[in-house]
């Protein structure tokens, strides 16, 4: 039975695990906030993965989809985003597979540039350009170490996470992190005038149609 709906505004402070008790109890506009909550980092997962935009924003929506359908099965013995890490992870994953003739080793890629906020425009362009060299070079990494220096290094989780998401040993995603880092060259970073952070930015724009295509979906 469907209960009345909190207000989106009042509800935005809460844990995620208190959000999922929301949305199972029938609160179902809720689970907006755990889209707009968890968007930038579940495209960085999908993109690491698929490694061009084409399929990410519907890998996401089947991805958040899934996640809804599922919902009742989050035990809570796992952060919330380490649960929905996962379940996008498989979505790329199952994607990637479908694809895979596409993605030999030394495939140019073709990158969207991120969206940048410097006031002049000769500089916004400079490192702009800088910035998609940084994301190419991210790119070429092989599978196994672009997951996880996007994991470790661009969106800051833990070692122990990590290997979660990944079903790896803790060891074996410090192995990889540091081979990943060897191959980025250090000069980049000094030349590209941006930090890895800003890589692979997922902007309001995409954020808001993944959002109104999960919301259509299930509301």
């Amino acid at each position: 039975m469907t209960t009345e709906a909190a207000p989106i505004a009042t509800s935005e402070q809460l844990p995620d695990e208190d959000v999922v008790t929301r949305v199972t109890a029938g609160d179902t506009a809720l689970f907006e906030i755990l889209m707009r909550r968890h968007n930038q980092r579940m495209y960085r997962m999908a993109r690491a993965i698929l490694r061009v935009d084409d399929e990410v924003e519907d890998v996401l929506q089947q991805a958040y989809f899934n996640a809804y359908q599922h919902l009742d099965q989050f035990s809570g013995e796992s952060q919330f985003s380490t649960w929905l890490t996962r379940i996008v992870l498989n979505e790329a994953l199952g994607r990637r597979r479908k694809r895979a003739p596409l993605f030999a080793e030394g495939e140019e890629v073709m990158l969207n540039l991120v969206d940048n906020k410097i006031r002049d425009p000769e500089q916004q362009a400079a490192s702009s350009e800088l910035r998609s060299v940084l994301e190419s070079e991210v790119s070429s990494l092989p599978d196994s170490f672009r997951v996880v220096f996007i994991m470790r290094d661009v969106e800051g989780l833990s070692t122990a996470e990590t290997a979660t998401c990944l079903g790896v040993s803790e060891d074996l995603v410090k192995t990889r992190l540091h081979r990943a880092r060897t191959m980025l060259r250090d000069n980049l970073y000094r030349r590209a005038g941006v930090t890895v952070d800003s890589i692979f930015a997922f902007g309001n724009a995409r954020c808001d149609r993944v959002v109104a295509a999960v919301m259509q979906r299930i509301l």
